[in-house]
């Protein structure tokens, strides 16, 4: 049986973009400009970009932007809404867990915990960093978010989940978290783009601050900052708290920094 992520997003990306946790677009591509100093010479890789919701919005703004996802159906949903601004976004099915780049990107973006830490094991996720981390050329930036593992210490997963849900959106139920291996278990219900009802049995890791920034560590990135994640305002000025259900993680590739290179 395909895993619960691949199942999912089978027939779901109409359904997805109304999603509540999709509408921070603007302002997070904002965020990601500003910290590629608005160069529009950069090149960009959206990993689990989905339906390209990132992606589209940076081509719109004039960057040159590569979308991969798992999902036949939300790249098709990517390239029918790109196709309609008239964009050339290049979206390619991939499996995050085995790319084939090679130092050929200045920045890589992974948000809304596309591909990372979806995945069934701890070595799998790595691996999605690993390639990130091949994929970029040397200097290069990765940001991404991730579940923080300090959230569900402090707070009621379900609690948090059922206050963001609205009419029509999925619905996460019979949460749990482990503690001894960080993972939230639910079982998530949702209507796919036929109108059929869904029940998924769901498996997402967490981290803490320290397991991201030795994983990157070893990967030879040379600095990691995390931060608090803001739906649509992401910002160096959110200090992580117990409070953030999701953390923001910007990791720089060693080597030269972009204004270095000549």
């Amino acid at each position: 049986m395909k895993p619960w992520y691949e199942r999912l997003f089978e027939n779901y990306a109409a359904k997805y973009d109304g999603e509540c946790f999709v509408q921070g677009t603007s302002g997070e591509c904002d965020f990601i400009e500003r910290e590629i100093r608005h160069d529009r010479t950069a090149r960009i890789l959206d990993v689990g970009c989905g339906t390209g919701r990132h992606a589209i919005e940076l081509a719109v703004r004039g960057y040159s932007v590569v979308g991969v996802d798992l999902s036949g159906s939300q790249l098709k949903r990517a390239g029918e809404k790109a196709a309609g601004k008239n964009l050339a976004v290049d979206f390619r099915r991939l499996d995050a867990r085995d790319l084939p780049f090679s130092s050929e990107f200045d920045l890589i973006i992974m948000l809304c915990e596309g591909a990372f830490p979806l995945m069934e094991t701890d070595e799998m996720n790595y691996r999605i960093l690993e390639n990130a981390r091949n994929a970029l050329k040397p200097g290069g930036k990765l940001i991404f978010t991730t579940l923080s593992g300090l959230f569900p210490l402090f707070h009621s997963v379900k609690d948090f989940l059922d206050a963001q849900s609205a009419e029509g959106s999925a619905v996460s139920a019979e949460i749990t978290f482990d503690l001894m291996t960080f993972r939230n278990h639910s079982k998530t219900v949702f209507e796919d783009d036929s109108g059929n009802k869904q029940e998924l049995e769901c498996n997402e890791r967490c981290y803490v601050p320290c397991e991201i920034t030795w994983l990157l560590g070893t990967l030879g990135f040379r600095k990691v900052d995390i931060f608090g994640a803001k739906l649509g305002a992401f910002s160096r000025n959110d200090r992580l708290t117990t409070e953030d259900f999701e953390m923001l993680v910007i990791a720089e590739k060693g080597g030269p920094a972009p204004e270095e290179r000549t």
